[in-house]
């Protein structure tokens, strides 16, 4: 059992890519950092602003999923006092959840010596989000492609892509069951084959670091593009902005409501600066890929 403290540090990340629906994650380059030393209670202090309305007790997300980790192997861990330092927008989109949830399961595995191996931490941590898409980017970094059922799990994993990555943020949050909400209960098989042919065609290209095509087909999104698009102001315009600044495509970031812009390397200031200039309701932060995921320090 781990006593002394040690840090724990977890990407951001981007999910669907737009027709990659619920299986396609990307870690961006913002990050979670979580430090965890020995306390009497549990006791979560963040030192960012943005994160002062979340529970700082055992009813805390992250708490909940060291406690729930441990228990899946008869193991309890003794109370600690995790000090979080984040610049990952809460509820905008960027996978702060699943942040959280990967950041509790390798504090588990820490402090209860569980060995778990990646394909538990994936399993462990895909099924407390209901899907794999954030949660298996935030834990191996990268790009990642994700099958994930009750009974079954795969994942593929590829580098970052050589890409700069544009997220434009909006003023308010919105919940990911609000956006859920949104979507039909049934695609008809026609709508749902060209659904796939997408999202096959973006993953094939990305791996053939072909983004023109790639970002082509991450503006072909039937599973939610057209049922999420109505929360963002100016979305259209957006995208017919990215496109004259040369990106290679724009699409929702995983539930929203954020949006994810994907532009040739080293582009990312130039239009970031461009973008929040033309949209200043958004704030356009520039970044790139992740190619490393969860990371213990002691």
């Amino acid at each position: 059992m781990a006593e002394a403290g040690f840090s724990v540090t977890v990407p951001a990340t981007t999910a669907n890519l737009g027709p990659g629906f619920d299986h396609l994650g990307l870690a961006l380059s913002l990050k979670m950092k979580i430090e965890a030393t020995p306390a009497l209670a549990w006791f979560i202090q963040y030192h960012d602003k943005e994160y002062a309305s979340l529970p700082t007790d055992e009813t805390n997300l992250i708490v909940q999923t060291i406690q729930q980790t441990a228990a899946r192997y008869d193991q309890a861990v003794a109370p600690q006092k995790l000090v979080v330092y984040s610049d990952i927008p809460l509820g905008k989109g960027l996978g702060s959840s699943a942040t959280a949830i990967a950041a509790g399961i390798e504090i588990a595995n820490e402090l209860a010596d569980l060995q778990l191996s990646k394909l538990d931490k994936l399993c462990i941590g895909s099924e407390m989000e209901g899907h794999a898409d954030n949660v298996t980017a935030a834990l191996l970094g990268g790009m990642t492609v994700s099958y994930f059922t009750e009974e079954e799990m795969e994942v593929l994993t590829f580098p970052a892509p050589p890409i700069g990555v544009v997220i434009m943020v909006p003023p308010v949050a919105l919940k990911t069951e609000t956006s859920r909400g949104l979507l039909p209960e049934y695609l008809t098989h026609k709508e749902a084959i060209r659904g796939s042919a997408a999202g096959s065609l973006m993953t094939a290209a990305i791996a053939n670091s072909d983004w023109v095509t790639a970002g082509r087909m991450m503006e072909r999104d039937i599973y939610h593009e057209p049922y999420r698009k109505i929360g963002f102001p100016n979305f259209d315009e957006i995208r017919s902005a990215c496109r004259e600044v040369g990106a290679y495509g724009m699409t929702i970031s995983g539930a929203g409501p954020s949006l994810f812009i994907a532009v040739p390397p080293e582009t990312e200031q130039q239009v970031a600066a461009l973008l929040d200039q033309r949209f200043p309701h958004y704030q356009a932060i520039a970044m790139q890929p992740a190619e490393n995921g969860a990371c213990v320090t002691k």
